[in-house]
Order: C-alpha cells, then sequence, then structure tokens
C-alpha cells in the first residue's frame, strides 16, 4: 500500500541564516549571504566571493562529546549535525537516551569526505608522522562521516545511506527518503545533504573558469540567476535538513505538518544528446520532470512556483526552454521562477537541501521570494516566459503546488512535487 508522505521538521545552516527563524527573514527579505573572501584573492583566483554561515561552532556542544566537537569544528559534518538536529527537535523529538528508533531511516548526502581532515591526514603521513593522527580521523574524513554522525546523535535503527550525485545530491536524498516511507519501508526518514567549500574544492572550480570573476568588490551581486550579466556561479556552504513522516503517523501524534511530498523521480541523460560529464541533456531534465510531475498525479498547468537549479550560468537559459517544454507552459501563462542562489550562491550538494526548506517555507507561508540581482533579466529568457514569471521583489500570494528540479555533473536529475497540505 502506497503511503503519503509528509514534512514534520526542517532545520538548516545557510549563507544567508542559520537556523528557520533567520533563513525564512532573510528569504522574504531577499537577503545575500555572499561575501568577499581575502584568502581567495590572496590565492590569485578568479573569483573571490563565496557563501559561508556565520555559524557559531560552539553550538555543536550541545550535541558531542568534547573530544568529538574540537575534531568537528570547523568541518562540513558539523553543518550536518546542526541541521538535522534541529529539524528533530523541530519534528518533536527529543535528542539524547539510549532509545533506538527502529523505525527511523536517514539518507544524507555529499560530494566529498571532509578535505580538512584529509589535509591532516596527508600532512600527517607525508612527514612520517601517521602514529599521530589520532583515533578520530577516519570517522572525520569517510565519505559516509555526516551519516553516521547524523544517524548516531539521533538514534536511528533504520536505513542509514549516504547519496552522492554532485548537485542533484540534496533533493536526491529527500526523493530516497519519500520513496523508503511511500512503500512501507520505513515509517520515518531524516534526509538531507551537506557541504563545506574550502579554498582547494574553490580552487578547482575556479580553474573551470565557471566561477563570478565580475562582482569581487560587490559580492552580494555576484550571483545574478537569469541574468543578462551572469558571468558564473558562486560556490556556497552549508546543510539542511527534512524529517519524513507517513501522514497518519504525523496526525496521530498532532505533529504541525508543513507540506506534503506527492512524489518525484531521479534520473540521468545518459550523456547523449548534448549531455556530457558537466553539461545535462534537455531530454534528459525533460524526461525528468514529466515523471516526476505524473508519479505526483499533476499536471503542467497545476504547478503554481518552479524552485529552478538556475545557476547564473549560460545554462539557464536551457533550463527555462526544459521547464516550459515539460508544462506545456510559455509566456502568459509560465508560472513563477525563482533560484535561491541569487542570495547564497551554489551550495553544490547542499543546494537541493537548502533550496527544498525554502520551497516547503513559501508553501508553509504562502509566499515566492524575490530573485535579487535580476536588474538585466535575459531577453532569451524573457521571450520564453515573460518578465512577470520572474519576481525582484516578494510575491504574497496562494500557491499549492511547487515543481522543485537540480541538475548535477554527471548528467544526473532530480526533481520533486511539494504540495499546501490539505
Amino acid at each position: 500500500m502506497d503511503r503519503r508522505v509528509v514534512i514534520t521538521g526542517m532545520g538548516v545552516v545557510s549563507p544567508n541564516g542559520v537556523g528557520i527563524p533567520d533563513f525564512l527573514k532573510a528569504i522574504q527579505q531577499g537577503i545575500s549571504g555572499l561575501r568577499f573572501v581575502p584568502r581567495h584573492e590572496e590565492l590569485n583566483f578568479f573569483c573571490h566571493v563565496a557563501g559561508k554561515p556565520e555559524f557559531d561552532w560552539e553550538q555543536l556542544r550541545n550535541y558531542l562529546p568534547e573530544v568529538t566537537f574540537h575534531g568537528l569544528k570547523g568541518s562540513t559534518i558539523g553543518y550536518a549535525i546542526k541541521a538535522a538536529a534541529d529539524a528533530w527537535l523541530d519534528a518533536g523529538y527529543s535528542l539524547g537516551g539510549d532509545e533506538t528508533h527502529w523505525d527511523t531511516g536517514c539518507v544524507f548526502g555529499n560530494s566529498v569526505a571532509d578535505t580538512e581532515a584529509m589535509k591532516r591526514v596527508i600532512s600527517f603521513v607525508d612527514s612520517k608522522q601517521a602514529r599521530k593522527l589520532g583515533s578520530r580521523v577516519i570517522e572525520q574524513s569517510m565519505n559516509s562521516g555526516a551519516t553516521a554522525y547524523v544517524s548516531g546523535l539521533l538514534g536511528l535503527g533504520g536505513r542509514i545511506i549516504t547519496n552522492s550525485a554532485a548537485c542533484a545530491t540534496g533533493s536526491q536524498a529527500v526523493l530516497l527518503g519519500y520513496e523508503y516511507i511511500k512503500h512501507g519501508l520505513e515509517k520515518r526518514m531524516v534526509v538531507g545533504s551537506n557541504e563545506y567549500i574550502d579554498s582547494y574544492i574553490f580552487g578547482a572550480f575556479d580553474s573551470m573558469r565557471i566561477l563570478s570573476r565580475k562582482f569581487n568588490q560587490t559580492p552580494e551581486r555576484s550571483s545574478r540567476p537569469m541574468s543578462a550579466s551572469a558571468n558564473g556561479f558562486v560556490p556556497g556552504s552549508g546543510a539542511a535538513a527534512l524529517v519524513l513522516e507517513e501522514r497518519e503517523s504525523a496526525l496521530a501524534r498532532g505533529a504541525t505538518i508543513y507540506a506534503e511530498i506527492l512524489g518525484g523521480v531521479t534520473n540521468s541523460g545518459g550523456q547523449r544528446g548534448g549531455g556530457s560529464m558537466t553539461a545535462p541533456n534537455p531530454d534528459g531534465i525533460v524526461n525528468c520532470i514529466r515523471r516526476a510531475m505524473e508519479n505526483a498525479g499533476v499536471s503542467g498547468s497545476d504547478v503554481d512556483l518552479v524552485s529552478g537549479h538556475l545557476t547564473a550560468t549560460v545554462a539557464d537559459k536551457m533550463e527555462i526552454a526544459c521547464w516550459a517544454t515539460a508544462l506545456d507552459r510559455t509566456r502568459g501563462d509560465f508560472p513563477r521562477i525563482n533560484s535561491l542562489k541569487s542570495m547564497i550562491g551554489h551550495c553544490l550538494s547542499a543546494a537541493g537541501s537548502i533550496e527544498i526548506v525554502a520551497a516547503v517555507l513559501q508553501l508553509w507561508h504562502q509566499f515566492i521570494h524575490p530573485n535579487i540581482n535580476l536588474e538585466d533579466p535575459h531577453p532569451e529568457i524573457v521571450d520564453m516566459i515573460g518578465l512577470d514569471a520572474m519576481p525582484v521583489e516578494r510575491v504574497d500570494k496562494e500557491i499549492n503546488i511547487v515543481a522543485k528540479a537540480n541538475f548535477g555533473f554527471g548528467d544526473v536529475n532530480a526533481c520533486l512535487i511539494f504540495a499546501k497540505h490539505k
């Protein structure tokens, strides 16, 4: 029997807000979390700006033993722990105790292991001091570190999985959790993703010439999705987590239900038809969106808001064309579309989960967040969907259905359909 799946808890660590209240305020007001990074100028990078959460690492002392806290301070795993703990508490559960939640699993994704930990390993090994590394370094450097720490903190006894699909990771993690509950394999899932962009990862992207470089002196203006002056994406860091639950379970315990997940699909364009390791096959994107709507039982005309991937690169035009084709809606009929990346940059593996939290908050509070920096909409995009579809100020209106998609290197796509709970 298929089960209805709802969202009962959320937590976020974002460049423009840590915790749901601050994050909600930021996306309502169009507040940027992008800042100048002197270190990147010193390293002679083209791009000198990034999105990095203003995170109080001391908060982790509330969740971790002292020795573990010192090992995770400054790491991407710390972001994941904070987001997941907040989501768990928001859903009405408590931390601590000896109980194992056998009916609750976790899917938490990332792209690379903790590079800070790996740098320590390399340094100590190369200097013939491996014995001084300590017993915790493997926990911090393994790719499944965030999932392991989150499931241990919350006492989760169900499916514990780490996924990785580049920029589609976060949305794919939510989709996997949804499917486990929908098909009766788990009662509850903690899902999300995390990312920490240090100078080494940043430098690798900078070498590809795909990062913003023309707004180093005005970082808050540097991320410009759908804009004619867009000149590359801005890397961001952070994490987000959601608690997914069977609807009947949530109703029985009187939980807050923020939204319902109606369905979704993840697929690949097969790196054919123009798709490659770094570029998506447009037919794969259209196929993913259409199948997600079919899975959710909705049509293109039902969609009130599109939460796009929209990275502020040349791919924005192609993505908009794919949405127009998949929804069968064009200028004058196209739903509102926005990109959170205009405020926080591209958080890579964490992008999907943070953007999904933003999408759910818009459903819950009935508003559409602005696309900041959209001072000069790309004329080809305007021709396809019209200016009204791309709000530059907050819009308060009734929205019932949100379509959310992310597309990652390797030609991997993920699309989910969210609905106001009724």
